[in-house]
């Protein structure tokens, strides 16, 4: 596995595995108070799909890996971004469920197209990752294009499996709330026939 491809399992863990942990554990430990507003979930969308994409243009990512504390600062704003968009999300609750799951839907869209992006480029997007070689070092080129099409091949397995999966329960949740409102039945026979 190359640089770009560990690079992609180490945001998808922290992303996709221990941001939405250490929400549920934040949500467990503290009682539900109001539910959030849709903006400040839409500004946390926000704000984690343009800290993964501004992460990840090229020059960006490049000088990130030329620079320890610019990668720990990538990895530290991806996680909290994320974290923010979890704990906002798992505090929803009731008929207000279609938020999280439209905020769901949104991210994992974004993340398929980046690692698309990734998979479908016809050349390596990360120069930087194959190094300095010239025209007649092609194999070299071939592996940072490979390394850089299981990156997002990983984030296309991934990623949206993550946000899949959490946008299904939070459907449920929501289909199971509603079954819990109770119906004014003396007032739909009359609007009915109406």
């Amino acid at each position: 596995m190359g640089p770009l491809a560990s690079h992609m399992v180490m945001h998808i863990l922290l992303m996709n595995l221990l941001a939405p942990a250490a929400a549920l554990f934040l949500c467990a430990l503290h009682e539900r108070r109001r539910e959030p507003s849709a903006i400040a979930l839409a500004l946390a969308t926000v704000a984690q799909l343009a800290g993964l994409w501004i992460w990840h243009a090229p020059p960006i990512l490049g000088r990130a890996f030329a620079s320890d504390l610019l990668l720990l600062l990538m990895h530290g704003t991806l996680l909290l971004s994320a974290l923010l968009f979890w704990w906002l999300l798992l505090r929803f609750q009731g008929n207000h469920f279609w938020k999280p799951v439209l905020a769901l839907l949104v991210t994992s869209k974004f993340y398929c197209l980046l690692a698309v992006l990734f998979v479908f480029a016809p050349r390596a997007l990360y120069g930087q990752f194959a190094g300095h070689h010239t025209a007649l070092e092609a194999p070299a080129l071939t592996a940072s294009l490979a390394d850089q099409q299981l990156a997002g091949l990983i984030m296309l397995a991934a990623c949206p499996a993550t946000y899949v999966l959490a946008g299904i329960a939070m459907a449920a949740r929501w289909l199971f709330a509603m079954e819990s409102i109770p119906v004014d039945k003396s007032n739909t026979d009359a609007e009915a026939w109406s």
